[in-house]
């Protein structure tokens, strides 16, 4: 990978390239004061992790692989159950518990646009494991945060 967070500054990239190389969980291709755009690598059965943002709309797109996108108002009733491929986008309202799963036979390459941040500028996660073990993991003080309502994790 050749990218890095170069935090609010300009930047630009080959983001299909990037992504689709991207080894990691996570990768933290760039932040801004107002977005952030990540880049993950889900290996076969593996999922992004339910989760809810209080007050932040998201965009994941699948740059490859095949994956399930659900999404609903709480973590017991996701409504919405949709396959996507290569090309695909999938819209988080924010308040909504989404998930998307890798039901493919390789690991789905994807990125994701937060608004706003949602992860310390720069910080890669190798795998999901060490991401939800991962104590330093903030958005940047310098960019603009919502209220008080705190993501949520299944």
């Amino acid at each position: 990978m050749s990218i890095t967070d170069s935090g609010p500054g300009p930047q630009s990239f080959d983001l299909e390239k990037e992504t689709l190389e991207n080894p990691n969980y996570r990768t933290v291709a760039w932040s801004g004061t107002y977005l952030q755009v990540t880049l993950m690598s889900i290996p076969v059965n593996g999922d992004i992790g339910l989760e809810k943002h209080a007050e932040t709309d998201q965009f994941i797109r699948l740059d490859r692989g095949r994956g399930r996108a659900e999404m609903g108002p709480s973590k017991d009733e996701l409504t919405f159950d949709q396959e996507v491929t290569d090309g695909w986008c999938v819209m988080v309202p924010a308040g909504s518990w989404h998930n998307v799963t890798n039901i493919g036979d390789e690991p789905m390459q994807l990125y994701t646009v937060y608004a706003p941040q949602h992860h310390k500028p720069g910080k890669v996660h190798e795998t999901k494991a060490v991401a939800a073990a991962d104590t330093d993991d903030e958005p940047a003080d310098w960019s603009v945060q919502p209220g008080s309502a705190a993501d949520q994790h299944a």
